[in-house]
Formats: structure tokens, sequence, C-alpha cells
């Protein structure tokens, strides 16, 4: 038994749990696990802030098991606690130290109440036994869900994640279900009381079956299905296809009655940040082009918007100079158009930049936007740092659609109208020239590729979804100002789209949901937004390189035991080295 445990690698171990550590300290003194108790997952059970810490330490009982050499799943599992009772540890020494130091001079939140949260209200020895068995415990959790068998793994993974997510969404669920009395009785029994926060102990337990349970099912009934599916007559593989679309497109039409006014707002923003996310996606995950500017093409396209449909124009109404007060469908045209324009001006001097330097050109193209339309020289014409009010609102004749729940259905339309259209482009003649383009110009330029107008397509098509949304915005918000299309827009539309996975359509709408949805939802965590982007970010650079629903190509470049269709191939036998027989 001790030789068996001199073969494990405990420093390596002691080293990932002083990584999950420092990570849980980190969030403990910038506010998160404090400001996230105020939300329950499990009602009386466990708070939000609470699972911040869990998680903590089970990624590091899950990374000491993966990165350890033993073979034996018992070293592993122990090597897995071990880096979770070190990130305990390192827990606990905060806790003496934040008043010797007097930490709260410098983190403000290092509090009485953070350290009784860390402790559970316990102090001395007993608090050190408690932090060091729940770590210990967390880190043989993590071990033991790593060493599982890899569908098993996942399945577990997945049904702790749709349990915090709908413990911490618990209170949005419940307003929406108030309209469907029918339903709202029949979950009732997921949620604590009314005077309670989170899942139920039942509803949580019930959560995580149903969930682990369907992902830990076999593939090979997908895959069984898939077969049977493609087996069918042409006739009838289309009505199966028309089928579901005709559902997609009835729960697409009745959502906004479930919805409700606010979280109908919540997802006219996810539409409007998945309109650009289609723009930008043609641009960078097609055509290979880094565009950090692109918030640029949104704002042209809102500030367009605002100056041929807003009503406040003279010296009277102290706006804009002129104005010809069109209406919202008349001026949606000439709006994207000039976005398209737009599109094509920057592409024609950046014709011959590529990679890092056509990202520097792109931002300056931004950043002078934004600067010419706070500028004083262009003011009587767009506004300045005013901006412009009183824009014109969506209508269909005296039929308003300017509410939540109805300009819902205008942004539903565009984002299938963009979809559609880079459906067609992608499988098109052009969308294979893009795809050449940005695996290699030169090569690309080789094979009878015309650069030029390949470019120039691709910018000026990403500028038009852009300029799009930017006229939906405007007309939704009822103004435009500058500080509305900073850097960080652009940023969040290529964080999206690199979330959800470079060039692929679908992804594009899963990182809209996660990257916009989730922090909407969460408003009153908003400023903890940018350290959740980074922190996601880095866990899908390690976990899923290629997104959460990367292209087929793309994916098959970064596993390449996975074939075209998904299939997973069998490993190429390794070749003899004929100098060496004995090898």
């Amino acid at each position: 038994m001790i030789q068996r445990l001199q073969h494990s690698n405990w420093f390596a171990a002691i080293q990932i749990g002083l990584v999950g550590g420092i990570a849980a300290i980190m969030m403990s003194l910038v506010g998160m696990v404090e400001e996230f108790t105020k939300r329950d997952i499990v009602a009386g059970v466990i708070e939000m802030g609470q699972t911040l810490l869990l998680m903590a330490l089970l990624a590091a009982g899950y990374f000491a098991s993966r990165r350890s050499p033993s073979a034996r799943s018992f070293l592993r599992v122990i090597e897995g606690g071990l880096a979770g009772a070190t990130a305990a540890f390192l827990l606990w020494a905060l806790v003496q130290l934040i008043e010797p130091l007097s930490l709260r001079t410098i983190f403000l939140n290092a509090s009485p109440a953070l350290i009784k949260i860390l402790t559970f209200g316990r102090e001395g020895t007993a608090a050190l036994g408690l932090m060091l068995g729940l770590g210990t415990l967390g880190g043989l959790a993590g071990a033991l869900i790593q060493i599982l068998p890899g569908r098993y793994s996942n399945a577990t993974v997945q049904g702790l994640a749709w349990v915090a997510l709908l413990g911490l969404l618990q209170e949005l669920i419940r307003v929406t279900l108030v309209s469907l009395p029918t339903i709202g009785n029949a979950v009732q029994w997921m949620f604590g009381g009314r005077n309670e926060k989170g899942l139920s102990v039942l509803g949580a337990v019930v959560v995580f079956v149903v969930v682990a349970g369907t992902n830990a099912l076999p593939s090979r009934q997908s895959s069984l299905f898939r077969d049977r599916l493609r087996a069918l007559p042409i006739r009838s593989q289309q009505a199966v296809r028309w089928i579901s679309l005709a559902l997609v497109a009835a729960i697409l039409f009745y959502l906004p009655n479930v919805l409700g006014s606010i979280l109908s707002n919540v997802s006219n923003q996810i539409g409007l940040f998945i309109l650009m996310g289609l723009g930008l996606n043609i641009v960078v995950g097609f055509a290979g082009l880094l565009d950090l500017g692109y918030v640029a093409f949104f704002a042209i396209g809102a500030y367009v918007m605002g100056v041929l449909t807003t009503t406040a124009v003279g010296p009277q109404a102290g706006q804009i100079v002129f104005g010809p007060q069109l209406t919202f469908w008349e001026a949606l045209p000439i709006a994207v158009f000039v976005s398209v324009l737009a599109g094509v001006i920057l592409g024609i001097p950046v014709l011959n930049i590529r990679g890092d330097y056509l990202a520097i050109v792109t931002l300056g193209f931004g950043e002078i936007i934004r600067i010419l339309a706070l500028s004083d020289f262009l003011k009587p014409y767009i506004g300045g740092s005013q901006g412009i009010v009183q824009v014109g609102k969506t209508n269909i004749g005296a039929f308003d659609l300017n509410s939540p729940q109805r300009l819902y259905y205008v942004i539903v339309l565009a984002i299938l109208l963009a979809a559609f259209i880079s459906r067609r482009l992608r499988d098109s003649r052009i969308g294979r020239a893009w795809k050449a383009l940005r695996e290699d110009e030169d090569v690309a330029q080789a094979m009878g590729i015309h650069l030029v107008s390949t470019k120039l397509m691709a910018f000026a098509t990403g500028a038009a979804f852009a300029g799009l949304s930017g006229a939906i915005f405007a007309s939704q918000i009822g103004s435009t100002y500058p500080h509305s299309f900073k850097l960080l827009v652009s940023i969040n539309v290529l964080a999206l789209i690199i979330v959800g996975g470079m060039g692929s359509l679908p992804g594009v709408f899963v990182g809209g949901l996660i990257l916009v949805g989730l922090p909407e939802l969460l408003r009153e965590f908003s400023e903890y937004r940018l350290l959740i982007y980074g922190a996601l970010l880095i866990v899908m650079m390690l976990t899923k390189p290629e997104g959460f629903w990367p292209e087929a190509t793309r994916r098959q470049e970064l596993h390449e035991e996975i074939g075209p269709a998904g299939e997973l191939l069998p490993e190429a036998p390794k070749l003899q080295d004929e100098s060496n027989p004995a090898r």
C-alpha cells in the first residue's frame, strides 16, 4: 500500500490545488461569493456563492485526477481529494489573515460576512476541520467525475449544470409560469416555498436524474434514429423537415405570450446580438478577416435610421437641422445600403492587409466612427454627444410594433432572413471561396479566386447585417447616443461567435444565449460580466477550443479522431521503426 502511494504525483496535485484555491480566493475578494449568496440553488441547502466555491474544488479535483500519471483509479481519486483539501486550506488561510493584515483596507469585500460564508459560522479548529473536510469531499467528487467513462462523466456535469442554471433562474421561471396556471401548478414542486429561493430538494434530484439519465443513454439510439431517417424516401424526409420547421415556427410565434414583457425585452437584446453575430460570422468565421471595428456598421445603421425618421428636427426642437421624417420601413433599406457602402469603403484600403494588422486597422475605423459621432463638426447633422431623440417607431400602418412583445416578431424575421442568406452563401461558390481565403490567401489566389471581390463581398454582407441590427436597435430605444457604440460591442460579438464556434451558424445562437442571455437575465450581477467572459473563454479554450457548437470541418481539424459526419474514427496504427525492430 505504501509503495502504491509513493508512485502517485502528490506535488502536481498540490500545485493544482493551489491554483484552485487562488481562483476561489479571487472570487471571494472581488465580491462574487458574497453577492451571489443572495440566490439559493437548492432552497435551504446550498447558495450560489457556495456553489462557486464548490466549482473551484470540483475543478481542482477533476484536473488533478486528469493529469495524474498513475493508472490506478484509487490513487487518482486520492490525488483529487488532496487537491481539494489544498484549495480549502488556502481559503482557511485567507480567513485567518483578513483581520491581522487589515485586508479590508485593500479589498472592500473582505468583510465579516465573507468570513461567515467561508467558515459556515464556525470558529477555530472547528472551522478548519469543516473547511478541510468539505474541500476534500469536493476534490474527491471532482476526481470521481473524471475517472468515470466519458459518457457518464459528461452526463454528470450536464446534470449539475442544469440544476445550477434552473436554481439560479427560478424567479424568472416562476414569473413566466404565472401566465400558464396548468403548467405552473404541475411544476410547482420543483421550487421551494414562496419565501424561499432556488429548487426544492426533490426538484433538484429530479432535474439531475432526468438530465444526467438522458445524456447517459448510448449514442446508438440517436445514430439509429438518424440512419432510419436517412433511409426514408425523399418525400418522407421532406415531410419530416417541414413538420419540424412548422413546430419551431409555432413555438417562436407563441413564445412572447409565454415570456411576457420583461423576458421578451431580454430576448430582443439577444436577437440583436445574434443578428450582428451572423454578420461578423461571415467576415471572421467564413472569410477569416478579423474585424474589431464591427460596431461601426452597427452605429451607421442606427444613425441613418435616426436621421431619416426623427421628428425632432430644426432649431426649435433643439436637435438636428435636417431630417426627412420617413417611416421605419422607408428608412430601413437606406440604412442597410449605407452600411453596405461603408463596408465596401472599409474593405478597399485593407485588401492587402491580413492578420493582426487588419485587426488594428478595423479597430481604428470603429473608433473613427465613434469620434465622428461625438464631434461638434457633425453635431448639427447627427446630434453630437446629445444624440438623436424621437426616432421613428416600428409600425405597420396604425398598428404599433414597438412594444417588446411585438418588436420580437420583427427581430425574429430579420434573424431568419440573415440566417437563410448566411446558409445559402455558405454553401455557394462565394462561400467556398471565403473558406479557401480563410485557410490560405496565397493558395486561394493561385486557385483562381479573385481576392478583391471576395473580401469586399464579405465586408459588405457583414456590414448589411450589422446595419439592419443597428436600425432596429435605434427604433427600439427611440434614440441614438454615441456611448451605445463602444469597442466593447465589437468584442462581445466576436466573443459570441468564438464561444459558439467560428463559422458555425447554430453556434451563433448558442453564443448569443450564453454571453448575452445570461448577463441580461442576471442584470444585478452585471458588474461581473467581463470576469465571467474571461473565465468562460479560458475554460472553453481548455476543454472545447472549437466552440460549443462548432462547424464540422473545424471540429475535425481540432479532433483528428472525429470524422466529417461526427463519427469516431479508428486510431491509425503506429508505424514500427524499421531501423530498430525491437521497438
